[in-house]
């Protein structure tokens, strides 16, 4: 199989498990390599907007920070990739939920919508966590317009770089809450809801998401989130 077939069918496998779960792993989707180069960024204060201590506002422990327009170029292009593949999913998921909203194809057009609304603040950005460090239980709300998939994608290695620190789901259903526990090796992304995604069985009920990381045991833990609508001023935190 070539890499284009390949994918194809990594993407086909990722929207039925979105559909099932509200989360989805993309193998692989950057190298040792790039994972690398993309941590190494964090020193680098000027690529960044902001820095938020999570402790000082109750998200956990930790922190994080926001990208700056414009994005570095692998970035921008990265971000435009996933959401023309995301893009068809979300609408998919809109129609089944009775949203009329319907995304276009381009992300440029998307932002284009948020800017309008005041959405004028990056919120790609990347996740730094140490030992008994942790994220919270969260949803990335930023606005009016959401975008309702985003990414996230591993940058260190599991048991090389860190212990501990796992990516967490929870879903609250008509049938109760349930928690998944989703690993990930070094460059797999994660896919999954913002808010809420659509649940078919016998008829269509709205399932509640959110997300979160485990306590880091230790080393140190990089995470690039992506996110596609941008934010208001002030921004929401993470």
């Amino acid at each position: 199989m070539d890499a284009t077939a390949r994918w194809d069918a990594i993407w086909a496998d990722s929207a039925a498990s979105l559909d099932r779960d509200g989360n989805a792993v993309l193998p692989a989707l950057l190298t040792p390599d790039q994972c690398t180069k993309l941590a190494a960024l964090y020193p680098q204060d000027a690529r960044f907007r902001s820095r938020v201590v999570m402790a000082r506002h109750n998200f956990g422990r930790g922190e994080y920070k926001y990208f700056a327009y414009p994005l570095p170029s692998f970035l921008n292009r990265l971000r435009h990739a996933l959401y023309r593949r995301l893009a068809p999913i979300a609408n998919r998921w809109n129609r089944q939920l009775g949203v009329e909203m319907q995304y276009p194809a381009d992300l440029e057009a998307f932002l284009a919508h948020c800017h309008a609304a005041g959405q004028t603040r990056p919120t790609p950005l990347m996740l730094r966590y140490g030992p008994g460090d942790y994220n919270c239980l969260h949803q990335d709300l930023y606005g009016e317009h959401v975008f309702p998939l985003q990414v996230a994608i591993l940058l260190s290695a599991p048991d090389v770089d860190f212990t501990g620190g796992e990516f967490v789901m929870t879903g609250t259903r008509s049938s109760g809450q349930y928690a998944d526990v989703v690993p990930l090796t070094q460059g797999d992304a994660v896919v999954f809801a913002v808010n809420e995604r659509p649940e078919v069985a016998g008829r269509t009920r709205k399932v509640a998401m959110r997300h979160g990381v485990s306590v880091l045991h230790s080393g140190t833990r990089y995470t690039l989130g992506m996110i596609f609508h941008d934010a208001r001023e002030p921004s929401a935190s993470i």
